[in-house]
């Protein structure tokens, strides 16, 4: 099979050990590295990755010019081997490095709106249908795509970027740095309604805003409710996977992972450093300590504590859902015993 390369720039293996502060494999060929492959497609002069120890068997049939492992990888390969003891953040320089972005684009298209009262900062991008509110303000190199809605008075800070069919409303701000993917929608109402005796349901306004902060990205489908009071928070280098519910009045700290589907009822609180598998909910006014995990489909209804790790549904410590995951198939069978149990003590009383 061919390799799927396209892009021309080659380096050697021992010049891309040292690109990626490794060590060059001792035997290291004199090959020409132009790409990277997964390892069944990868050809002679791709280098491939191993991200989980059940596909080192694909490795035997694979073409690759070498392979990316961790540096404690104790398995072999037909190939050179590039340990490292980040092979993660290793692959993604990889991919940097042999795919490098495309080159950005400037200025204002002729389809797109906006009105005089709008500031424009340098080099900026404004793609075609775009459509910007009044007192809209754009730093330097911002880029904002295709049909992208950015209403009154939102706030968008240096180099960052809106893909196509964003919509930010009214008041929003986005700090530097920061990426929101296609589909996205920032500060949309938040989901107040209150019943009124007849059974109908009176909406309660959404005045507040919502705040992303620096170097975020914010992912395809995803929605941030503005806050009914006050503000929607999002912290610095917050990634915030597709299609994530993040209701009004939350407040998520810096470095946070939301993986797709999680949902945060209002005012949930998420502190710094959080990991949420995709799928958890939160019940509203439920603070997860900073350094928490949590683990897929998860339920949280309390509080969690710092640094500890979650499941299950109600959630609580993942070491203790653990042990109950464990007796659960055994509860059958410990039923039968106890029944047989309670009738021959049923039987040795009536004997007595």
């Amino acid at each position: 099979m061919p390799s799927p390369s396209t892009h021309p720039t080659s380096i050697s293996i021992p010049d891309l050990a040292r690109m990626l502060e490794i060590e060059p494999p001792a035997e290291a060929a004199a090959t020409e590295l132009t790409g990277v492959a997964t390892i069944r497609a990868a050809g002679p002069q791709d280098v491939t990755f191993l991200a989980n120890d059940r596909y080192a068997n694909r490795l035997k049939d694979s073409q690759a010019g070498a392979v990316l492992v961790a540096e404690d990888y104790d398995g072999t390969a037909p190939m050179p081997m590039l340990r490292s003891p980040q092979p993660r953040l290793a692959f993604a320089k990889l991919l940097a490095f042999f795919h490098p972005a495309k080159p950005r684009k400037t200025g204002v298209h002729a389809t797109a709106v906006v009105p005089e009262s709008c500031t424009l900062g340098e080099d900026v991008y404004v793609a075609p249908y775009v459509v910007l509110g009044e007192n809209v303000r754009l730093g330097d190199r911002v880029s904002i795509h295709a049909h992208s809605v950015v209403e009154d008075d939102v706030t968008i800070g240096d180099d960052s970027e809106l893909r196509s069919h964003v919509s930010v409303r009214d008041g929003t701000v986005i700090g530097k740095r920061s990426v929101i993917q296609d589909g996205a929608i920032l500060g949309s109402d938040g989901f107040g309604f209150e019943p009124l005796p007849d059974g109908s349901l009176h909406k309660v306004p959404q005045v507040g805003t919502v705040t992303i902060g620096d170097d975020v990205e914010i992912q395809a489908g995803a929605c941030v409710d503005r806050a009914a009071l006050g503000v929607t928070s999002i912290g610095d280098g917050t990634k915030i996977d597709n299609l994530t519910q993040v209701g009004h009045n939350c407040i998520v700290g810096k470095h946070v992972i939301m993986c797709a589907q999680v949902g945060l009822s209002g005012s949930t609180t998420i502190d710094d450093h959080v990991m949420l598998g995709g799928q958890v909910g939160f019940a509203g006014h439920t603070v997860a300590g900073a350094g928490a995990k949590v683990v897929a489909q998860s339920g949280i209804m309390k509080d969690l504590e710092p640094n500890k790790i979650y499941a299950g549904t109600p959630a609580y410590e993942f070491k203790d859902m653990f042990r109950a995951a464990t007796i659960l198939p055994q509860l059958p069978n410990m039923m039968r015993r106890l029944k047989k149990l309670e009738r021959a003590a049923a039987e040795a009383a009536e004997q007595d």
